[in-house]
């Protein structure tokens, strides 16, 4: 899709699997389990969506997915498909290489989405991007670094170690700009410092959802990941943003639903249901 000066696409870097219960937090099984099947240890189906914007002399990614430094015991735990959980060869595919790369924006540094930040190359855990700019919250930073017992396993400082001693981040205080054509939307319930990228160009806005809406089944307002540090606030955040993408006619990327790249909302009451799907190519 073009927005602006940029060409938008989504990558899927990754396919895994979670436990349906932590997805959907407080909803019984026997509501959500009618739209998501789940496998014989209770997991349902997920990818990891990046995006991919080229333009301004730039070549961005938004989010690298789980990468592929996973031992076996991991991949299975997470039902990670080793076929297809490398971000190079899946930018190789759109003719990018990685030393092309020149920004990385990390929406979080939860595994399922910096994973691809780092790669293993002999006994060394390298930046996998060495000419890129790694764009994070500060807030972000800081909480992924001394993260709580909640957290501490959605973390994996080896997503992050070499890009800290290359001094390749850029990290960022509250909403100051990135780039003049991409504006920054923070929440905070998920994670602290989550950032969600949005482009505009006249009528037409993208906005990535990251984990506040992992899926299209988390439009519904209770329907909040067990995940979530403070689930009462990402309530608050999915209203406001709802109910401005359905006024505005927001297009909301979503980064984990296996089925459905992107969609428009419209308000329902207090409800918000999908108007439209979209795929960005």
């Amino acid at each position: 899709m073009r927005i602006g000066n940029f060409d938008v696409t989504t990558l899927i870097t990754s396919r895994f699997g979670l436990d349906g219960g932590s997805m959907f937090g407080v909803i019984p099984k026997s509501i959500w389990d009618k739209n998501a099947a789940v496998d014989s240890d209770n997991r349902i189906s997920l990818v990891t969506r990046s995006l991919l914007i080229r333009g301004d002399g730039r070549i961005i990614l938004v989010d690298t997915g789980s990468g592929d430094k996973w031992d076996g015991k991991m991949k299975n735990i997470l039902a990670i498909d080793p076929t297809e959980t490398n971000i190079t060869d899946t930018l190789a595919q759109h003719a990018v290489l990685p030393d092309e790369v020149t920004d990385v924006i990390c929406t979080h540094l939860h595994f399922d989405h910096s994973g691809g930040n780092t790669r293993i190359e002999g006994d060394q855990t390298i930046p996998t991007f060495p000419n890129a700019t790694y764009h994070l919250q500060r807030d972000n930073w800081e909480w992924a670094s001394s993260p709580t017992e909640k957290d501490r396993g959605s973390y994996r400082s080896e997503n992050w170690e070499a890009i800290t001693e290359n001094g390749m981040f850029n990290l960022l205080e509250a909403k100051e700009p990135i780039f003049d054509n991409i504006k920054l939307h923070l929440t905070h319930g998920h994670t602290p410092g989550q950032m969600h990228p949005i482009l505009t160009e006249g009528e037409k806005t993208l906005f990535f959802a990251g984990d506040l809406f992992p899926t299209r089944l988390h439009f519904r307002l209770p329907c909040i990941m067990a995940f979530d540090n403070e689930p009462l606030k990402t309530l608050m955040e999915k209203k406001e943003v709802l109910r401005r993408a359905s006024d505005e006619g927001w297009i909301i990327i979503l980064a984990h639903d296996p089925d459905c790249e992107a969609v428009k909302v419209y308000a329902q009451g207090d409800r918000f249901q999908i108007e439209k799907v979209f795929n960005l190519d």
